[in-house]
Order: C-alpha cells, then sequence, then structure tokens
C-alpha cells in the first residue's frame, strides 16, 4: 500500500497515516476542497463525516470514502473567516451535517440550500456556537420557548399533516415527524431530531487523551464497542502505538457480538411491529441470553469500557472461549428455525415486502450506508472492502440485497447474525496467544489521528487532535444514522401512515448517537 495519495490533476498529494485502514491525510486550499469534493463525486465516491476544529482561525474538516481507502481532508480557514464551500451541491447528505456544524462551530456553507438551524433549537441565542473559541465561556441562557420550526408545507385538496413526537410512547428517545398525507398515503415526511443534544463534542475538549476512549463509548450505548475502537483506532493512529495482536482479535469478538445483540433485538421487534408478537417474545429471549453472557465474561452487559487505547482491558480464557463457542451453536439453530418460521408466514411477508423501498440508485445518490445500504445494493463493509488482523485472517463476508425494502433489511440482519456466529466461533477457535494490552506512556504527544470501524448500524468514525499537553482539542465521533435518517423520509413516501413504526425499526438508528 502506497505511503501517499496522488491527485495530480488537483496540484494535492495526500499522506497515509499510521494506521491499520488505508487513511490518507493532507491540507487544502478552497478551490482544492471544492475539486476535491467534485473528484470524489465522480469516481462514485462517498462523504463520510463534515466537522470543524477552533483555532486561530477554525478549520473545516471531511472524511470520503473511496476505493483507495479514507480522504481526511482539512480546509484551514483564515483568522476570522466563517464561510466555506459547500459539499451538499455534491453529497445530499451533508445538508445536516452543514447546518449543524452552522449551530456548534458558527461556520457558514456557502452555496447549500438549506440554512435552517438544526441543533440549535432556541436553547441559545442564534449567535452562540458551542464549538467556537469565540464563544467559549460558562455562560448559561434563560430558559424560554423555542422559535417555531419552518416546516416544510404540502398544500392541495385533501393534503392534511399529522405531527408524530418528539415525546414517545414508551422510553424510546424523542424526535418529530411531520407528515403531510392524503388519506392515508404519505406524500412528505420531514423529520426534526436534536432533542437529545448533550454536548459531548464539547466536552471532549481539554480532556486528558487517554481517558477519552470512555466518552466515546457513551456516544451511542447500542455501539458502545464501535465508537471505543475507533477512539481507541485514532488515538494509537496519533502516538504510532500498535496494540498487541490478540487484543484486536478480541476488539474483533467484543464487535461481532454487539452486532448479534442489536440484530436479534431488531428482529424481534420488525416481528412485533407486523403483529407477530411470537417473533418478539423469541428473540428477546435470546438476545437476554446473549446479554447475560457478555456480563458474565466482560463484566457488563454491553461490554463497555472494554476496548481501551492499547487494546482491551478483559482477557478470556480457554473455558470462557468454549461458552461462547456453545452459545453461538445454539443461537445458530434457534435463529435458523426463526428465519423459517419469518420467511413462511404470510402475514408477516404482506407486510414487508416492497415496504419502505428504496431502490439502488436512491440509495446511492443519498449515500445510505450499513446495513440499510447493502440491503439496497450499496455492497460496502470495511470488514471485507480494506480487511486487517483479524478480519483478513477470518475471511469475513458481506451480506446484501438489493431489493430495498422491510424484507431485505430483515434478510440482512438475518444474513449479518449467521455471518457474525461464524465469525465468533472461529475467533474463539484460532484467537492467538500473548498480551491484551500495550503500556501507554502517562502523558500523550501532540498529533491527530482517526479510526474508522464497521459497527451494527454501518462505518463508525472517531477524529481525534490533539494539542501541545496533549490533550483532546477536538474529537469528532460521527454515527451512520447521519447518512440514513434523511433517506428514511423517502422510504416512507407513498406508504401508509401505519406502516411508518415498521419502516422506522427496519433502519433503527440512533437519535443520540449524532445528537452530539
Amino acid at each position: 500500500m502506497s505511503d501517499t495519495m496522488d491527485l495530480g490533476a488537483l496540484g494535492l498529494t495526500l499522506t497515509r497515516q499510521p494506521a491499520p485502514l488505508p487513511v490518507y491525510h493532507g491540507k487544502l486550499s478552497g478551490s482544492q476542497w471544492t475539486a476535491l469534493a467534485e473528484e470524489v463525486f465522480h469516481r462514485g465516491g462517498r462523504l463520510i463525516a463534515l466537522w470543524a476544529t477552533p483555532g486561530d482561525g477554525m478549520t473545516v474538516s471531511a472524511a470520503f470514502g473511496l476505493t483507495e481507502g479514507l480522504l481526511w481532508a482539512n480546509l484551514p480557514l483564515p483568522s476570522g473567516h466563517t464561510v466555506y464551500p459547500a459539499l451538499s451541491t455534491n453529497f445530499p447528505c451533508a445538508v445536516r451535517m452543514e447546518r449543524a456544524l452552522y449551530d456548534l462551530s458558527g461556520l457558514r456553507a456557502e452555496g447549500a440550500t438549506d440554512q435552517r438551524p438544526w441543533l440549535n433549537h432556541g436553547a441559545w441565542p442564534a449567535d452562540w456556537h458551542p464549538l467556537s473559541l469565540a464563544s467559549d465561556s460558562k455562560e448559561r441562557f434563560p430558559d424560554h420557548l423555542a422559535e417555531d420550526y419552518p416546516f416544510v408545507r404540502v398544500e392541495g385538496d385533501g393534503v392534511h399533516e399529522i405531527p408524530v413526537g418528539p415525546v414517545h410512547a414508551g422510553i424510546i428517545e424523542p424526535g418529530h415527524f411531520r407528515f403531510s398525507i392524503v388519506g392515508e398515503r404519505v406524500l412528505r415526511l420531514e423529520q426534526r431530531l436534536g432533542y437529545k443534544h448533550k454536548g459531548i463534542e464539547q466536552r471532549f475538549r481539554g480532556m486528558g487523551a487517554y481517558d477519552g476512549y470512555r466518552l466515546a463509548g457513551r456516544v451511542s450505548g447500542d455501539t458502545t464497542v464501535a465508537f471505543a475502537w475507533a477512539y481507541a483506532m485514532a488515538y494509537e493512529s496519533s502516538q504510532s502505538i500498535r496494540e498487541p495482536e490478540r487484543a484486536r482479535w478480541l476488539r474483533a469478538l467484543m464487535l461481532e457480538r454487539e452486532r448479534v445483540a442489536n440484530h436479534l433485538g431488531d428482529l424481534g421487534a420488525l416481528g412485533n411491529d407486523a403483529a407477530f408478537g411470537f417473533g418478539l417474545a423469541q428473540f428477546m429471549r435470546l438476545k437476554e441470553d446473549w446479554l447475560r453472557l457478555n456480563l458474565k465474561i466482560f463484566g457488563h452487559r454491553f461490554m463497555m469500557d472494554n476496548v481501551v487505547p492499547g487494546g482491551v482491558r478483559t482477557d478470556i480464557s480457554a473455558e470462557d472461549r468454549r461458552e461462547l463457542q456453545h452459545q453461538s451453536a445454539v443461537v445458530i439453530k434457534e435463529v435458523n428455525a426463526l428465519q423459517s418460521i419469518y420467511e413462511e408466514h404470510q402475514g408477516l411477508q404482506d407486510r414487508f415486502v416492497t415496504t419502505g423501498r428504496v431502490p439502488p440508485d436512491l440509495a446511492a445518490q443519498l449515500g445510505l450506508t450499513g446495513l440499510a445500504g447493502r440491503a439496497s445494493g450499496i455492497d460496502r463493509d470495511l470488514r471485507t472492502d480494506y480487511p486487517f488482523s483479524p478480519y483478513a485472517d477470518l475471511g469475513a463476508t458481506r451480506v446484501s440485497h438489493r431489493n430495498g425494502d422491510v424484507a431485505a433489511r430483515v434478510a440482512v440482519r438475518f444474513g449479518e447474525v449467521f455471518e457474525s456466529l461464524r465469525l465468533i466461533d472461529k475467533i474463539c477457535a484460532r484467537m492467538p496467544e500473548g498480551s491484551v494490552l500495550e503500556p501507554i506512556p502517562p502523558f500523550a504527544m501532540p498529533g491527530e489521528g482517526i479510526g474508522w470501524v464497521e459497527g451494527w448500524r454501518g462505518e463508525v468514525l472517531v477524529a481525534l487532535v490533539l494539542d501541545e499537553q496533549g490533550k483532546v482539542c477536538r474529537c469528532h465521533c460521527h454515527d451512520p444514522s447521519w447518512q440514513n435518517w434523511p433517506v428514511l423520509e423517502h422510504a416512507v413516501i407513498g406508504n401508509i401512515v401505519p406502516d411508518f413504526p415498521l419502516i422506522n425499526k427496519s433502519f433503527n438508528l440512533s437519535y443520540s448517537g449524532q445528537d452530539l
């Protein structure tokens, strides 16, 4: 693998970072920023994340995905400049990222068509930007009613609106959904999120670099392993640290167990949303047993705080591995039987097939990613596209579909459960001996690094910049829900309102994981 990526036509050379995955990094001018976005777009690449870092002048950063690897592009802005060229002209998924970037950092995307606030619900003044040094104080603002949000209105004979949320029944997170309908048919859905904003990105600033894994692991509890691994990868890259081989296998073991736990829960919930309570009961029974074994072996039901910079905190014994393999064998047998029931149940299939369809061309245009993308013909998975240890040794296989409906997303979940169970069995059987934690120097050096992990929803990214004291200057955690929430608005068009919970659950996106 080359140490540089030469984009000669753009007058740009990117340098490879010391990371297990191919990550190329460089500083750009404004014209190069726009030209690079155009080049990535024409090569069929994708935008993964967009964020900004404060300093003497703000720096706008973007992560792009190409066949060659990840491109981490930085655009330094002169002091006092608050405008940068929009990326949403080529990448529709950038729209909300640009709106959030303005709310948090005060930088405006020039050429963007949607300038409405996203994370700022009127809880702070319009000129207050938490991640801008100009707004860096402990000032608090009095509570007041948020301004009316300018939803896009649909007008016509027989059109009316159904507002849903932000408070929902049960314990799910808050989000507002504004349906424009005729009869029961959905003409348009517009979301408003941002109700779970908790200041995580601001909390990272000034934190000891080593300790950041704990906060990263709490971005989204159902993805704690993926975020902690991505943070650890970013930290290790910034410090040129290589974790032990056994630690990488244990990280992969936990990542696959996280994937199985979430898929089991979703398969049960999808059955329940289609009035098949038996499916919910059986899958939640399997998930509960799965989480209990996590607690027994890793000390936590979700394996939180086990992935740390330099390796992992918890080693496992030969007896633990045998118990994990036994459970995988049991789950394979039971999920096989449940898959047959799901596929032969006419009531389920009537609700699943053709519902909430996202065809491959629309999925590619909107940047759909992760398991939802693979269900719509977007055949990408970091474990197979850029395999590094242990995935290079395990021979991970992508699971994909092309129909793009609820049935396809259910099929991908079943396939990924079986593939993860196979990987877990191989990891337990072939795990190398050795230490699980590389000693970490007490003080970090200034530097920057990036982590990129295929979480159960899709690709999780963590970008880390450390200052001269080795403290966190900026840490940006990106959840694939940023890409996939806007696609849900398209998936529901033409469907009936009662099918929305089913379509929504088939994506199962994170509210708080993209509200930092």
